[in-house]
């Protein structure tokens, strides 16, 4: 299975995240299929940014985000763009 997850970078106690797509059987820092995006929880506020066509075609594939991914997809407004474009009948190419 694909996931959608976090990849931790930064220094001891300084974490950034990086948003990927990896294999699920992947180390968490280990090999990914692609980069979608970052986090950074040390700002204030928090930064995310992710690449929103990228996140939806992934999902749109069968990529599972996790709880974490989930709720920064939630943040960023992705999540409610792939719902209403379900409700509306539309598939996002």
């Amino acid at each position: 299975m694909v996931k959608i997850r976090l990849r931790r970078m930064g220094a001891k106690k300084r974490p950034f995240y990086r948003v990927v797509v990896a294999d699920a059987r992947a180390p968490r820092d280990g090999r990914f299929i692609e980069e979608i995006g970052y986090y950074d929880p040390t700002k204030d506020p928090a930064i995310i940014k992710i690449d929103e066509d990228r996140a939806m075609k992934w999902i749109k594939d069968g990529a599972q985000p996790t709880d974490t991914a989930r709720s920064l997809l939630r943040q960023s407004g992705i999540l409610r763009k792939i719902h209403d474009a379900k409700q509306s009948g539309k598939t996002h190419e």
